[in-house]
């Protein structure tokens, strides 16, 4: 059996989230549930990165300890995942004292290898990213992601020797060349690599609310260093009494955005070198959603509220959406007023009315009861084509395709349905075998969508599969042509995705 370890970046929470996260959660949950599908043991990890200053300075502006500030917002993003329909196996929060002990534990083995020193840091430290900055990463002396400038900082800290595993990484780049994707983001970073690694600053003398260093109790270690190990550390204790290192690790995908390429990409590998622990197989970095081209983002206040669309068009139409629109690796320039065109034009006209239809028919033509019959030889080619596209680009990554590809099935099958016009035949009753052949084919072929379709819209697809009397299972075996068996019986039902006049925001 093959076993996919699969993470999200941890959310940092100094606000609440947007459709960005939920963009995110969702692309893993399709893949999670995809391979799960495919047989394979899946384990999914997101959740909170709780610790540094901006979060602090976040709860002091509420008048609050920031172990409460935290405890709240987290709350918001677990019911995020929960509300986006994620199957998540563990929520990590890096407040957990079981992550603050594995984080101490893992930094001492970076220091036993000799990989820690300390000294004296002065620069530059935007409290946005908390991320350090040289003058040359400036934009006309500001943040390049924030636009704010960043403060100038001079302490003593101790320091991880980044320098040294420069020439691990390239060679890590040229022996793996799919370890990170898409490509052009592998090329950024070589090229910060080969432009020269500084030893970057492991801890920070004047933040308290942090994991502290385990050897220096004045000091507490950098944000960065503290969320990323939580993808080794949660696999510890997300069964209590079970550590399930040997069973994941390493990760099969790391998912998360290009604007935090050179932790992953850079030092995070490194700090796995360090620790003697093994690298991921393949870090997936996808681009920003934007807003009128601009980068949808909490602290520019140009945020899509992911709640509101699924108050709206449901959760389904939510996650189907951000998948269809947004070619995972770039950026996606997303809107309220293309939620609803997508909604109405290819949820409600083409599945919908599909099913609606089909189901309809069978009704009135054969008392709601699927005829025997065989599926449509272009139908069934085109059912078999779909999935094992589906598969294939949902292992790269690719969604966008993977939702066409199935997509065009509907498409054939409304063409289908017209051509072979079952209301004409209905009227014959010579022709009542040719009918049964296109009722069958339309309702198995439905199915067939369903079950590959299952990992994006799982709660319509199920509503799908009853609607048309199918077995719930969702095997991807069951992603092929005639295997809906004759004689079952079709339920009654609302319309799948109701038609939406009004627009959010109109």
């Amino acid at each position: 059996m093959q076993r996919y370890y699969l993470t999200t970046p941890i959310y940092y929470v100094n606000a609440n989230p947007h459709l960005g996260h939920a963009y995110t959660t969702i692309a893993a949950d399709v893949a999670a549930r995809h391979m799960r599908q495919r047989g394979a043991d899946v384990f999914f990890l997101t959740g909170t990165d709780e610790h540094g200053s901006k979060v602090a300075r976040a709860a002091e502006r509420e008048g609050v300890e920031p172990q409460a500030f935290v405890d709240r917002v987290s709350s918001v993003f677990r019911q995020l995942a929960h509300d986006v329909n994620a199957t998540n196996d563990f929520f990590i929060r890096t407040s957990d004292a079981e992550h603050e002990a594995f984080v101490q534990r893992f930094v001492e083995r970076m220091k036993d290898a000799g990989d820690i020193y300390e000294s004296t840091y002065a620069g530059l430290y935007c409290t946005g990213c908390e991320a350090f900055y040289t003058d040359a990463d400036l934009v006309d002396g500001r943040c390049p992601q924030h636009g704010t400038v960043p403060e100038h900082l001079e302490e003593r800290n101790w320091f991880f020797r980044l320098s040294a595993y420069a020439d691990r990484l390239l060679a890590r780049y040229e022996a793996a060349p799919e370890f990170v994707l898409p490509r052009v983001r592998a090329n950024e970073a070589r090229a910060f690599i080969e432009g020269g690694l500084e030893d970057i600053s492991l801890s920070r003398a004047s933040i308290e609310w942090g994991v502290p260093v385990p050897w220096d109790s004045g000091q507490t270690i950098y944000v960065w260093i503290d969320a990323l190990i939580n993808y080794a550390s949660a696999l510890t204790y997300a069964r209590p009494g079970d550590d399930l290192t040997a069973r994941y690790w390493p990760p099969r995908w790391q998912m998360l955005g290009k604007d935090i390429l050179k932790f992953h990409a850079v030092i995070w590998p490194a700090m796995l070198m360090s620790a003697g622990l093994a690298l991921p197989d393949q870090l997936l970095i996808h681009g920003y959603l934007t807003v009128r081209d601009a980068k949808m983002s909490k602290s520019v206040g140009n945020v899509l509220d992911p709640f509101l669309v699924i108050d709206r068009y449901g959760l389904d139409a939510l996650r189907y959406y951000l998948l269809r629109d947004v070619r995972f690796g770039g950026d996606g320039d997303v809107s309220y007023e293309r939620v609803h065109a997508r909604y109405n034009q290819e949820l409600a006209n083409d599945l919908g009315n599909l099913v609606s239809r089909t189901v309809a028919m069978i009704g009135r033509y054969r008392e709601g009861v699927v005829p025997g019959g065989t599926t449509d030889s272009t139908v069934a080619a085109a059912i078999i084509s779909a999935a094992e596209q589906f598969a294939a680009r949902v292992d790269r990554l690719e969604l966008t395709d993977a939702i066409d590809a199935a997509w065009q099935v509907v498409r054939d099958l409304n063409r289908f349905v017209e051509d072979r016009a079952p209301w004409t035949l209905a009227k014959e009753t010579t022709r009542a075998v040719e009918l049964d052949n296109v009722l069958y084919t339309l309702a198995d072929g439905i199915r067939a969508v369903a079950v590959i379709l299952a990992s994006a819209m799982p709660d319509a697809c199920a509503r799908v599969l009853a609607t048309l009397g199918a077995p719930p299972g969702v095997a991807w075996s069951q992603a092929a042509p005639g295997l809906l068996a004759a004689l079952a019986v079709t339920q009654p039902a609302g319309p799948l995705f109701p038609r939406i006049d009004d627009a959010l925001g109109a």
